[in-house]
């Protein structure tokens, strides 16, 4: 296992140091943003690989493959995608700028790129993505190719996977993508269309549409699932994922102003990935704001090494919920499981991004998967 997270480390740094489509000290030999060590991970050394995520980790999506686990975040510190490596889920390694490209139609400007996911496929992996497009001025979706989980991921598209900017479909953007496959194989995408902007000014809407083979096309037409409708959920729902658990179907969103503590999880039961759906978080949130975590969401799932499902989410730290005050939105697990057929978030007691260690052996065995998604 060690030998096996070293080369993923080294196979990194080689990979975005021979990519022409890397600038920036990514692509050199300068110190690391976030203080990690690549060298001495590479090399060996097991206190280069204690380096913690950084502190602002919003969106998160874990992706479990048989070497390591795969942090994925919307971007900060000069990364359009923050991604991170661990061998047991507490000690982090930041590695280079997950998407070192954004596609032609995007726009340059800053802190614009959110809440990345990744589908495994046949042919490698599949990495979704929220940007600005610039003929629209609207968020929509992308998505990028590559051989690793980690990236580099390539963008070579020519216009938005998914952005519900025109015609009928004018709801002023498409946000916060998120894969799923069914019991079948069969793979799906969920978003939120962004109506709740002030160019729409109307109730935002979770989306599913499924998706080809490969990840790469649409297949069919998209289904309405959910739109804002209970009063906690306040101007907005968005931030959908979806997970099966015994022959069901539960579709967990966040809700309300992100930069609040009244920021929260609900979730609804749907029939099938194209819906139809029944809000079960009618009067309040499955999850809100407790103790030091305030405003949770941005939930996405994956299974930890012994077989349990745990949820990623980022929450802030109390007392401060916005950017422009100094806060940041910190990563968070919590373990899920379904009594009497209903979801239960069992928080860490510590508030940290803390979870359960594997034995080496065990995750060895497990081939790269989005584990929970399926």
């Amino acid at each position: 296992m060690r030998a096996s997270f070293h080369r993923i480390i080294a196979r990194t740094i080689a990979a975005v140091a021979l990519s022409t489509s890397v600038a920036g000290p990514f692509g050199t030999a300068s110190a690391d943003p976030n203080g990690v060590d690549r060298a001495g991970i590479a090399a060996g050394r097991d206190d280069a690989a204690d380096a913690r995520i950084a502190t602002d980790f919003p969106d998160p999506f874990v992706l479990t493959t048989r070497d390591a686990f795969f942090a994925f975040a919307t971007g900060a510190a000069g990364r359009h995608i923050q991604v991170a490596i661990s061998r047991d889920l507490s000690s982090w390694a930041a590695l280079p700028d997950a998407l070192p490209r954004l596609p032609v139609w995007a726009s340059t400007e800053a802190g614009l790129t959110w809440a990345p996911t990744v589908l495994p496929r046949q042919a490698g992996y599949v990495l979704y993505y929220t940007t600005r497009d610039a003929a629209s001025g609207f968020q929509c979706i992308s998505r990028a190719k590559s051989m690793w989980p980690e990236g580099p991921y390539v963008d070579d598209s020519r216009q938005p996977f998914v952005c519900q900017v025109s015609g009928p479909s004018r709801l002023c953007g498409s946000i916060d993508p998120s894969p799923f496959v069914d019991a079948r194989g069969h793979a799906y995408l969920l978003w939120k269309s962004d109506e709740n902007s002030s160019a729409c000014r109307a109730d935002s809407r979770i989306w599913s549409q499924r998706l080809s083979d490969d990840g790469l096309q649409l297949v069919g037409a998209p289904r309405a699932l959910i739109s804002r409708d209970a009063e906690w959920e306040g101007p907005l729902v968005e931030g959908p994922s979806m997970i099966a658990h015994a022959g069901a179907y539960y579709l967990f969103y966040s809700a309300n102003w992100y930069e609040s503590s009244r920021y929260a999880i609900g979730y609804a039961t749907c029939v099938g990935p194209l819906g139809p759906c029944r809000k079960a978080t009618k009067h309040g949130p499955l999850l809100g704001s407790d103790g030091s975590a305030l405003g949770p969401g941005g939930q996405e799932f994956f299974t930890g090494p012994s077989g349990a499902t745990f949820m990623a989410y980022h929450a802030w730290s109390a007392p401060i919920t916005r950017y422009d005050a100094g806060g940041a939105r910190q990563l968070h697990f919590a373990r899920v499981t379904f009594p009497d057929a209903r979801p239960s978030i069992e928080r860490p007691s510590t508030e940290k991004a803390s979870i359960e260690k594997a034995s080496p052996r065990k995750r060895r065995d497990r081939a790269p998967r989005v584990a929970t998604k399926s």
